[in-house]
């Protein structure tokens, strides 16, 4: 594993630590600690680097599901990284690189409101880590500002860093024939997604209550967070529906629009969403970002009309197989219920690449039940029921899926797979660059060692 792979690694890895591995360090009595090394104003104590060595191992262990013996190399691999970090952070401070406030506090909320779910309610929450929700925030914020702003020092340099084709060609041409990878089976495909509508007399029902509920708060005293705990379907019911600062972005469209149309402190009248129906308060709104509570009553999901979404289905792909004239494309842009795939013509990413090709193996087991039953390029399945979305936000739906492409496993050559090495080259351009951009930084700056490090143990870089 190369350094600056790794270091990118500790900075994700930090910010995605459990709270709790922090509540026991401060829970815990302060002995007295050892100085390994000091970069400019920063020190850095042997404690720290035993901390983070700690979540490294238990970071490693949950990837690679194997048990990760302690050694010294990692210990000093650790320090190596966060004398990096120090140093990048500073050389960011030089550069005016900073992050906003509510970028700061969306990803604390986020990560809290997480936990919350985890562990039932914020006050459950509070009594494992014995500090209110302010305190853990007030806790949390130096930090993540500083692992934000190492984060996007790195991008803005990496993103400086580009490579030619002769550059990928020189790449690949370095790798021996017979270490060449077997690159699996891979597909392209597309999807036209329908999800059910509501049985008519379930989606009055449910609209009916809201409104109910919305009557309660406006004029019979009830408060939105009383009501929200009583009758809301939203996973943020147990906090009194309250959705702290984020941006109208991460809502859906017709919930932005309603929310932001508001006062602070007004009542919206009931929204209508693919998640059911709303009443929003706005408690505040900052430019794009918007805190809000809310009551969500759900559609029954057993009153779905399944059949309607089925035969629209039907109907789809019998106007694609025969009129030469109606694409898959044009047809999922126009009647696709997936705001992800239907701008894009249907067309499914690689989740991590973003690529068009996904090996097979990566499919998710739904979406490969399904191409495993496409024999040729162009075949569209039956409409197959599937779970849209994840988590708290997930809902039923039916797809029909169309074989765009199918390549055979074969061994790694640039005309079939040159935009996955190119990616590959650019990486170890990348990781190169930062390499040297660290030995140079780590020059301008003061790093002291107040510990014996062997010399093999310095900038190491694998």
């Amino acid at each position: 594993m190369n350094k600056a792979y790794l270091l990118l690694f500790f900075v994700v890895s930090l910010i995605l630590t459990p709270l709790f591995s922090q509540a026991q360090n401060q829970s815990s009595n302060k002995k007295l600690d050892q100085i390994v090394a000091v970069v400019n104003d920063h020190i850095i104590l042997k404690s720290d680097v035993d901390q983070e060595v700690q979540q490294y191992m238990m970071q490693l262990q949950r990837q690679q599901n194997q048990q990760i013996s302690f050694s010294k190399e990692i210990w000093y691999t650790v320090l190596e990284n966060i004398i990096d970090r120090h140093v990048m952070l500073d050389q960011a401070k030089r550069d005016s690189i900073t992050v906003s406030d509510e970028r700061v506090d969306q990803q604390i909320n986020q990560q809290i409101n997480s936990y919350v779910d985890q562990v039932g309610s914020e006050k459950a929450l509070e009594e494992q880590m014995g500090e209110s929700i302010v305190q853990i925030r007030a806790d949390l914020r130096d930090n993540y500002r500083e692992q934000m702003v190492v984060q996007q020092f790195q991008q803005q340099k990496r993103s400086n860093v580009s490579i030619t084709r002769p550059e990928v060609e020189e790449y690949f041409n370095k790798i021996p024939q017979d270490s060449l990878p077997m690159i699996p089976e891979q597909v392209a495909v597309s999807q036209i997604v329908s999800v059910p509508p509501p049985l008519v007399d379930a989606k009055s029902e449910a609209r009916k209550l809201a409104e109910q509920l919305r009557d309660s708060v406006l004029n019979h005293g009830k408060t939105i967070e009383e009501m929200a705990k009583k009758y809301s379907d939203g996973p943020s019911a147990s906090s009194g529906g309250d959705l702290p600062m984020m941006s109208m972005d991460d809502f859906v469209a017709e919930y932005s629009a309603a929310a932001s149309a508001l006062e602070p402190g007004d009542i919206s009248n009931v929204v209508e969403t693919s998640f059911g129906f709303h009443v929003i308060r706005l408690n505040k709104r900052q430019g794009d970002q918007i805190d809000t509570n809310h009551i969500l009553i759900e559609v029954d999901d057993k009153s779905y009309d399944d059949e309607a979404a089925k035969e629209e289905l039907r109907q789809i792909r019998d106007s694609v197989l025969t009129n030469e004239d109606i694409t898959f494309a044009e047809m999922a842009r126009r009647h696709s219920d997936d705001p992800n795939t239907a701008p894009q013509g249907g067309r499914v990413l690689n989740p991590q690449s973003g690529e068009r090709l996904i090996a097979l193996e990566q499919l998710d087991p739904a979406l490969y039940r399904i191409v495993l039953l496409l024999d040729e390029v162009g075949d569209i399945s039956e409409p197959k029921s599937f779970t849209m979305g994840q988590e708290n936000d997930s809902q039923r739906a039916f797809r029909i899926v169309r074989l765009d492409r199918r390549i055979e496993e074969h061994r790694a050559n640039l005309k079939q797979d040159y935009t996955r090495i190119k990616q590959a080259a650019l990486q170890e351009k990348q990781v190169k660059y930062m390499n040297n951009l660290l030995e140079n930084l780590r020059e301008d700056m003061y790093v002291e060692y107040k510990i014996t490090i062997p010399e093999r143990y310095k900038n190491i870089n694998y």
